[in-house]
């Protein structure tokens, strides 16, 4: 990793070095371009991030496109969960959809991996690079692009010029604001708990989501009698199910599924995190891109936040590395009109689509409730529907379409 530049002069800056913009880093390293990620928070954040109770499920596309950027050797193989089945409940019924992935040509539905762990290895990855440059506590004071050039304003007076601006700073980019592009975002009013807990009887790498009424309760399997358990409940509950004695918040995770797994205890700390979904209007601009939460900020319901992100930042490099070879502008409007066609036939269905399951199965109205049951028992009943909501929700094969 090269520590300075004293010509100030870049192919590509990527603002934020969170998840999407490290990948994005990563598929341009060792590529014919200088790269430039500036992030707001320390060094050591970054370079060490600690653990923050979420599990990211992988796709087997998302796992595909690690293995092309030489990051999954660098993830701790013995860390990964194959999640093997999944069961989804509607609250005290017998309204039950399951998938299985030993009725299907995969071997996996999809991989659970600590949230961290992938963050470290982009890092490392990122990091190792000749031709990107990671600088750390400065933010972006402003920017401008034209027909022919894009600037930054560093917080510390620095001003450095590039062919493309890549934003990757959160769902609630400062900078997509900075270039004026407007966004949807829906306060779901619900805040999301995790934890980790052991239990007495094995998961069979299962996991299980109960749209309980008023709450969601998942156990998302980890490897050994572990499990990830993730609750949603309303704001206004948060506080007091992050401060319940231990014994008694196990004993409701447990409750939640009528005690199959055997009694638990908790070995994680509890997290939190409140439930915002945003959409940006468009995904580019003059010299100008969005990826990852920027553009997309999903509700966690069906776990693809990571896997649209990592998708998404692919699309993009793809359009920079053709356009660069062809010896043609990495920043022109051709280039971002590819990536953002793309893009937003992938995310349209994928963020509004788990928007309307997410007010359907969260609705406690009657009508909803008698509604939900029918399309469970529809889509587990009827094999076709169900054949095709599974290879959409693993990405096991090529597909045009996202799950919703």
């Amino acid at each position: 990793m090269k520590n300075n530049n004293s010509n100030n002069i870049y192919d590509v800056i990527i603002i934020g070095a969170g998840p999407a913009g490290l990948s994005f880093a990563c598929s341009l390293a060792n590529q014919d371009q200088k790269i430039l990620v500036v992030e707001k928070s320390s060094h050591i954040s970054i370079s060490d991030p600690k653990p923050d109770g979420r599990e990211t499920a992988l796709t087997h596309n998302s796992l595909k496109i690690l293995q092309k950027l030489g990051v999954w050797s660098l993830i701790d193989q013995a860390k990964v969960s194959p999640l093997r089945e999944a069961k989804v409940f509607d609250g005290d019924s017998e309204s039950l959809l399951n998938f299985e992935a030993n009725k299907t040509s995969i071997d996996a539905l999809g991989y659970l991996v600590p949230n961290n762990l992938i963050r470290l290895a982009l890092y490392q990855k990122a990091s190792s690079a000749d031709n990107i440059t990671i600088i750390n506590d400065l933010t972006v004071d402003s920017l401008s692009t034209s027909s022919s050039n894009a600037e930054i304003t560093l917080s510390n007076g620095k001003t450095i010029n590039s062919k493309l601006i890549v934003a990757a700073d959160s769902r609630f980019s400062e900078i997509r604001r900075k270039m004026g592009i407007s966004s949807t975002m829906k306060d779901f009013s619900k805040v999301m708990i995790i934890t980790r807990v052991s239990h007495e009887k094995s998961h069979n790498q299962t996991a299980l989501e109960c749209f309980n009424y008023g709450h969601t309760l998942a156990l998302l399997p980890l490897n050994g009698n572990i499990s990830s358990v993730v609750l949603t409940v309303p704001t206004d509950e948060a506080d007091e199910m992050l401060n319940m004695d231990e014994t008694k918040f196990c004993a409701q995770a447990s409750d939640g599924f009528n005690g199959i797994l055997g009694e638990m205890k908790q070995i994680g700390k509890r997290h939190s995190y409140p439930l915002v979904g945003v959409y940006a209007q468009k995904f580019r601009a003059t010299r100008f891109a969005l990826i990852g939460d920027a553009a997309v900020g999903m509700h966690p319901v069906t776990a693809h936040g990571f896997n649209l992100g990592l998708r998404g930042q692919d699309i993009l490099s793809l359009a920079v590395i053709k356009a660069s070879q062809n010896g043609n502008d990495i920043g022109s409007d051709s280039v971002l009109k590819e990536f953002e066609n793309k893009q937003i036939h992938l995310s349209r269905l994928m963020y509004f689509g788990t928007n309307g399951v997410v007010s359907l199965f969260t609705n406690d109205d009657a009508i909803a409730k008698k509604v939900r049951k029918l399309v469970l028992k529809f889509a587990d009943r009827f094999p076709p529907v169900k054949s095709l909501i599974t290879k959409h929700l693993t990405e096991s094969k090529k597909s045009n379409l996202i799950p919703f």
